[in-house]
């Protein structure tokens, strides 16, 4: 399948600041992974690295929000789907050899404190992700408040557990994390095994 080169350097980029963060990928690495010149970066994005960055997270968002949603989808009981969303994430981590993880990460952390583009980007990804946990439990009965909150956590938890997953090189963190999650879902009065 062909690709055009702003879609190549969009991919690019978005691995190379999943792997890397934005500090450590340079607008050279991603033309030269691209296989695109430098001047066609600046033709497609007149504002130099942020402007690449902010796209290449938009690209792994919807990316990540597409693995969340399958493995969500996988079943129908939400206390086993966030089990499977876990389960999910460690066995990507894994096959990654441990540098594949969350494909915000890097650059939310990179940027905290900061009012741009790159931060604005990551907090939409985070809140995406958080919305397909919350219609989740929406279509599961939950209460919109208990649904959201819940949603929140989620996210939270999970995103810590695929940092330790990548530090300690063990699925473990994100199994864990999902066990204790699904209980989490299970402890709501709402709760009822489909």
């Amino acid at each position: 399948m062909q690709t055009s080169t702003r879609d190549r350097i969009v991919v690019a980029a978005s691995r190379l600041m999943q792997r890397q963060g934005y500090v450590g990928t340079g607008i050279k690495q991603i033309a030269q992974e691209a296989q695109a010149t430098l001047g066609s970066v600046y033709h497609f994005f007149p504002g130099g690295k942020e402007a690449v960055a902010v796209a290449a997270i938009k690209h792994s968002n919807e990316e990540f929000a597409t693995l969340l949603q399958k493995a969500l989808d996988s079943v129908e009981d939400p206390a086993e789907a966030v089990m499977a969303c876990a389960e999910q994430l460690a066995e990507e981590l894994r096959k990654s050899g441990w540098i594949d993880g969350c494909p915000v990460t890097a650059a939310a952390l990179e940027t905290l404190g900061t009012d741009s583009e790159i931060q604005q980007a990551c907090a939409d990804a985070l809140r995406s992700w958080e919305q397909l946990f919350f219609e989740k439990l929406l279509r599961c009965g939950f209460p919109s408040r208990s649904a959201r909150e819940v949603a929140i956590t989620v996210i939270g938890a999970l995103e810590g557990a695929e940092v330790t997953a990548q530090v300690n090189r063990s699925e473990e963190p994100l199994q864990a994390t999902g066990r204790q999650l699904a209980r989490l879902v299970r402890s709501y009065e709402v709760y009822a095994p489909r």
